[in-house]
């Protein structure tokens, strides 16, 4: 919803002070082809979704190490010469809050940045598929080609891909997700199946609570 209008705005920069967009027409058929759905885009869609797991893991160890530490303890200590009792607290409170979210996004970007450079250099050619940065590749694609771009072909199955990315980006990370808190509960496998098939039932009845939870 955000990113879509701030690369289009971008482009249109691009064409205002240029007189060319930021992504020409060569590359924009480039983005076009490799988001295509029936190209490996739900293979490296759900490998991003292992990504997405990976990212929660790292910013739930950042919390509980900033919590065992009592790091909110020694930051509120730190601050209070320069902020006060008040603002130290405020600021300590802060930190505490909003340092999960910090180490997964940062971790996030770095993962979705390095992990297939890597790859890639030990001969593994996969890529990742993020449905935010793939909605964004289609923009900008869509800045540069216009009008034409509607009549396109591939502009939509670009975009039927970005919605299959979408379901394998939120889908496999919320399965490892699921069989992380499973195995901490120690449920058999007739549980799981259980348990699943459950939030599938959930889901089918109310799929309104995947977006917005009730109370």
């Amino acid at each position: 919803a955000l990113v879509v209008p701030v690369v289009l705005a971008v482009q249109g920069l691009g064409w205002w002070l240029g007189g060319a967009p930021v992504v020409d027409a060569h590359q924009a058929e480039h983005v076009l082809h490799s988001l295509h759905l029936l190209g490996p885009t739900a293979l490296f869609a759900a490998f991003t979704g292992v990504l997405l797991f990976a990212s929660s893991l790292i910013g739930g160890w950042a919390e509980n190490r900033f919590v065992f530490q009592r790091w909110e303890m020694a930051l509120r200590y730190r601050l209070q010469g320069r902020l006060g009792q008040a603002g130290a607290e405020r600021w300590s409170r802060f930190a505490r809050t909003h340092v999960a979210g910090v180490a997964a996004n940062v971790s996030l970007g770095l993962m979705l940045g390095l992990v297939p450079a890597v790859l890639q250099f030990f001969g593994l050619p996969l890529e990742v598929r993020h449905v935010t940065l793939a909605m964004g590749q289609i923009a900008a694609a869509a800045g540069s080609l216009g009008t034409d771009a509607m009549h396109a072909p591939g502009l939509w199955w670009a975009l039927a891909g970005v919605v299959v990315t979408g379901a394998l980006n939120v889908g496999v990370s919320f399965v490892l997700a699921l069989h992380v808190a499973a195995r901490s509960r120690g449920l058999a496998l007739r549980e799981r199946a259980a348990l699943l098939r459950a939030v599938w039932l959930r889901l089918r009845h109310s799929p309104r609570d995947l977006f917005w939870p009730r109370g």
